[in-house]
């Protein structure tokens, strides 16, 4: 058995690690997207390192779109075997990927117009909306904790990772020349104090692991904590200064726990009476799709509900979907709250909520999860006193703060908690992937203190036999 570590190798994003067998037959385990890389975004995205048509199966352990949103891409090139995942994911991919197609039609339009102007040759979007309904014909849902043969020789098991709604860790156990081999892929850890989910659940034991890195050197502050900072920012921005909270917030995930977050504040009559609007139709959706999936909640989250039926609705809190109303948020000189995505800030409503108030000192931009160093949002949490946005340079005069707690990833804590079902002597070979380099080596040393033996960091395109 032979793995390829096609994304997300001393990077953040674009997850793909491509299994291939002794019997010629390839599984791929996540196709997501390049982010926060800039102009080489595009070019990585493009650049898989394998032919989609010979994959035989896709294995997706949640939606973000680090880790899904090339699969349109990949149908789009040849592949036509089945994507496996839990039926929360299947729910969110549909509309996570549908939106994908969507902004990369209007980023590609307005890239075009510059380039006509140019005298450049003219581009093509990634994929299409056509490519995504091709994509969601291919989907099969697989539960939590039901193991499933995926052919000859290979089995599979999702167990719950506690990232977000309908995130998995895969388990895959391959019998080849008379060997069996195991092999478990985290996905992204989540947290073990979520405010909406479960923690992860403890897998079987692994001879190899594909580990995410993220926070392999944070810790993050209590949920107490974070709940008291939050109000505090709201109350200096929003009461004092009488200026705009502007929240990046990936629509899956990250938004949901702000707007929990709030609606407990709510609840409580401590959030001040302002304005709170989620501004990102596609955060509107994924909303409705956690709605619809309360058996997925936290045991404190279920019990809440026989008083608040809604967790995710308050006075003054607002859901917004067309761009009118978006539009016109930027022309009110009052005090709100803005949730919008993406949460790195790279695409979508939040570029023009930050640019039109970055320069105003009466407001707050509020940066709730991990963003690569590239993006937008990782410019702001540098500390960057000028920022590029929309091919024009502002001055940073709103105040920035950083928040990780609200991160859906683990800290380093959690993710060795995680890790420490396992019998460490057991392990052949751990594999850090989803993570900056410098990020790596840190989370290398802590990980060798708990009886991990052999890890590697692998580079992008590079390939190990098991």
């Amino acid at each position: 058995m032979n793995i390829a570590f096609h994304g997300a190798a001393r990077t953040v994003t674009g997850s793909k690690h491509l299994l291939t067998l002794i019997n010629g037959k390839k599984i791929l385990l996540d196709c997501g997207l390049f982010q926060g890389h800039g102009a080489e975004s595009e070019e990585m995205n493009r650049d898989l390192g394998f032919d989609p048509a010979s994959v035989d199966f896709l294995i997706l352990s949640h939606a973000h779109i680090d880790h899904s949103g090339c699969i349109p891409y990949l149908v789009k090139q040849g592949f036509s075997g089945p994507i496996i995942s839990t039926p929360a994911t299947r729910d969110l991919a549909t509309i996570m990927l549908a939106d994908t197609a969507h902004i990369m039609q209007n980023d590609i339009g307005y890239l075009n117009k510059r380039r006509q102007k140019q005298g450049r040759e003219l581009l093509s979007p990634l994929f299409e909306e056509k490519d995504v309904a091709d994509t969601m014909e291919l989907f099969v849902t697989l539960p939590i904790n039901k193991p499933y043969d995926l052919t000859d020789g290979v089995s599979l098991l999702f167990t719950d990772a506690g990232h977000i709604l309908g995130a998995a860790a895969v388990h895959l156990t391959v019998k080849e020349n008379g060997k069996t081999k195991r092999l478990s892929f985290t996905g992204d850890i989540g947290r073990y104090y979520d405010q909406l989910l479960p923690g992860p659940q403890p897998f079987p034991q692994a001879d190899y692991i594909i580990c995410e890195s993220t926070y392999g050197n944070r810790l993050h502050e209590t949920v107490e904590d974070s709940s008291a900072k939050l109000l505090a920012i709201v109350k200096k921005t929003c009461v004092e200064q009488k200026g705009k909270l502007i929240i990046p917030a990936f629509s899956l995930g990250r938004t949901q726990e702000i707007v929990y977050a709030l609606n407990n504040l709510s609840n409580a009559h401590k959030l001040p009476p302002i304005p709170v609007y989620v501004d990102s139709p596609l955060s509107t959706s994924a909303t409705g799709i956690m709605r619809s999936h309360k058996e997925s909640y936290n045991a404190d989250v279920k019990k809440k509900l026989q008083e608040d039926p809604d967790p995710f609705g308050f006075n003054n809190l607002h859901y917004i979907r067309r761009a009118e109303e978006s539009i016109a948020l930027n022309s009110k000189d009052e005090p709100m709250i803005i949730i919008s995505a993406s949460g790195m800030a790279e695409a979508g409503r939040i570029k023009h909520h930050i640019k039109n108030s970055i320069s105003n000192p009466r407001n707050t931009i509020l940066i709730v999860g991990f963003c690569t160093p590239g993006s937008l949002g990782g410019r702001l949490s540098a500390g960057n006193k000028e920022v590029r946005i929309f091919g024009k340079e502002y001055i940073v005069k709103a105040d920035v703060q950083i928040m990780g707690n609200y991160s859906a990833h683990g800290d380093y804590n959690e993710m060795l908690k995680y890790l420490s079902c396992q019998d460490t002597s057991k392990v052949s070979k751990l594999f850090l992937v989803h993570g900056e380099y410098d990020v790596q080596l840190e989370w290398n040393e802590k990980l060798k203190t708990t009886g991990f033996k052999s890890i590697e960091i692998p580079e992008r395109h590079s390939n190990r036999e098991l």
